[in-house]
């Protein structure tokens, strides 16, 4: 029986940097934007494989039916992620998909984002990272930034702030953070 990985945020911004190189390097371009787009929205990557240039090209938010909520939400586009958009962008038309497959006219798989990652988290020599790794460290760094965990339980859209907490790995890291210095 396979191993269920153990997914986790890139808790630095030099992890992050690095997964960029990675991304770029090895992987692709397309790649590198789907993960910096990933770690600026929270979106799972069901939702952000989909979109089209003319979705996010020149705006401030994102309106866009979750795959697995079914519920339409809006997502905030930073002045950051802006920049990215326009640059990866350019040249592009409306209509086209984001991250565009190089078979078809269809949009990359799940499956291929996260052959992206994991071969990425290779030249990394790293095998905590996963297409959930985007979400994760968005809500990582979002809740380090703000501390307002009922702020991203909402963004998550999740039941309870316990399981926002335990989601991106904030929970071992404040008791890591309380055992530190404590000796009997």
């Amino acid at each position: 029986m396979k191993q269920e990985k153990n997914v986790q945020p890139l808790r630095t911004i030099d992890e992050i940097e690095e997964m960029k190189w990675a991304l770029r390097r090895h992987c692709s371009e397309r790649d590198r934007f789907l993960f910096v787009f990933g770690i600026n929205t929270g979106l799972r990557v069901s939702d952000i494989l989909p979109l089209r240039v003319g979705d996010v090209r020149g705006k401030t938010h994102v309106l866009k039916r979750e795959k697995k909520t079914d519920k339409v939400r809006r997502f905030f586009i930073n002045e950051g992620l802006q920049a990215e958009v326009l640059a990866y962008t350019a040249g592009m038309q409306d209509e086209e998909l984001l991250f565009p497959s190089r078979k078809g006219d269809k949009a990359i798989s799940p499956t291929q984002a996260y052959r992206a990652m994991i071969k990425a988290a290779d030249m990394l020599d790293r095998e905590d990272i996963g297409t959930h790794t985007m979400r994760k460290t968005f809500g990582y760094h979002y809740y380090r930034r703000t501390k307002d965990i009922a702020f991203l339980q909402e963004i998550f859209n999740h039941s309870a702030p316990s399981i926002t907490k335990r989601y991106i790995g904030i929970t071992q890291d404040e008791i890591d953070e309380t055992l530190k210095g404590f000796t009997l």
